[in-house]
């Protein structure tokens, strides 16, 4: 398994610590659990029905938006 190298300031790494201690687990597994979450690839669980279906107003409709405009070319 690869290994992932970071510096971070004394006050954020302190932090990470103890909340790894709080989860019960090590700053390695911890950190790897943030970075799953953050780049897992996937929909947050939910997500369609909290925010897709959210809406509760009329259908929204999108207007005519027009020709695109002409513009110079830059050189």
């Amino acid at each position: 398994m690869p290994q992932l190298h970071l510096y971070v300031p004394d006050d954020v790494a302190s932090e990470v610590r103890q909340r790894a201690d709080r989860e019960g687990v090590s700053v390695s597994r911890y950190l790897a659990s943030l970075v799953r979450r953050e780049i897992g690839g996937g929909w947050p669980e939910s997500y369609f029905d909290e925010v897709i279906g959210g809406w509760k107003g009329e259908p929204l409709t999108r207007p005519p938006q027009g020709a695109l405009e002409e513009r110079e070319k830059l050189d």
